[in-house]
């Protein structure tokens, strides 16, 4: 069997945990914070030891050698070893907020944890600088909305998905006054289209439902908007496909995250269900 890794990186209090968790929960061996110039090594140990599907966590306390990991993982490939990468990102308020709330010291941070907040936001983004290549080769998840149950059926979707072998899309609804996912590709905003949210019967419905179906399958500029989102992605996707893109990511904004972007996600995956290997979330639905 061909050899499977997943490497896990991110920013300090973006979840890291989580997703490792989710993994050794899916038949992942895995690893914590491994020094990148073990990597080699290990990858060679574990793949005699322990099978064929390891999970690798590194973050910034190897600062010094994250530079090595993107050419050891070009290497990887290159020998046949699937290589799945993903990046765990949130918003700088929502990562000073989780480090308040669990009294945790920021990794690069040499002060106590009296720390103020110019200080760690200023750490947060020396953070962001030191990730920024491994960010840029990876599969992002913004985990800034979500909680950690969502986080771990993000993952494993991911990595379910992975091993049908091609670009995979991503169609995430979500909504525009809880903030733009930090991992959409595209972002498309819905918000001028008609609401079901101003029909009574319609308000405590989603965009799963059959009666909001119904009326925005009814309204000419839902159906207008679709086939431009359509017509744009399909342009574009056998280029990011032939570019060696493993995901892309398709967010689709309203005002609530309830009614229009979820319908549009849910149409939009169906179309290309039957060209591409297509994943939904919907970020305001998933976490309730």
């Amino acid at each position: 069997m061909a050899l499977e890794i997943v490497l896990i990186t991110g920013m300090s209090g973006s979840g890291k945990s989580v997703a490792l968790h989710a993994l050794e929960d899916a038949g992942y061996y895995c690893v914590d914070n491994l020094p990148p110039e073990l990597l080699p090594a290990f990858v060679a140990l574990e793949h005699r030891h322990h099978g064929h599907r390891l999970a690798i966590a590194m973050d910034v306390r190897s600062a010094t050698s994250l530079h090595q990991v993107p050419q050891e993982l070009t290497r990887l490939r290159g020998e046949g070893v699937a290589v799945h990468s993903i990046f765990l990102d949130a918003t700088t308020d929502t990562l000073v907020r989780r480090f308040s709330e669990t009294r945790r010291r920021h990794p690069l941070s040499h002060t106590d944890l009296q720390q103020g907040r110019q200080a760690l936001v200023q750490t947060i983004e020396v953070e962001r600088e030191l990730l920024a290549q491994l960010r840029e080769q990876s599969h992002v998840i913004d985990t800034s909305a979500i909680r950690a149950s969502q986080l771990q059926s993000y993952v494993k979707s991911l990595m379910a998905t992975a091993a049908q072998g091609q670009l995979t899309l991503v169609f995430q609804s979500f909504a525009f006054k809880r903030g733009i996912p930090m991992d959409a590709d595209y972002v498309f905003d819905v918000r001028m289209l008609p609401n079901p949210h101003y029909e009574p019967a319609l308000r405590d419905l989603t965009g799963l439902d059959e009666p909001v179906a119904q009326f925005l399958r009814q309204q000419p500029e839902v159906a207008l908007m679709q086939a431009h989102i359509a017509q744009f992605l399909t342009h574009w996707l056998d280029m990011l496909d032939r570019n060696h893109r493993s995901y892309v990511t398709v967010a689709i904004g309203c005002t609530g995250g309830q009614h229009r972007s979820v319908y549009l996600a849910e149409r939009l995956a169906d179309a290309f269900g039957d060209r591409w290997t297509t994943l939904r979330r919907h970020r305001e639905l998933d976490g309730k």
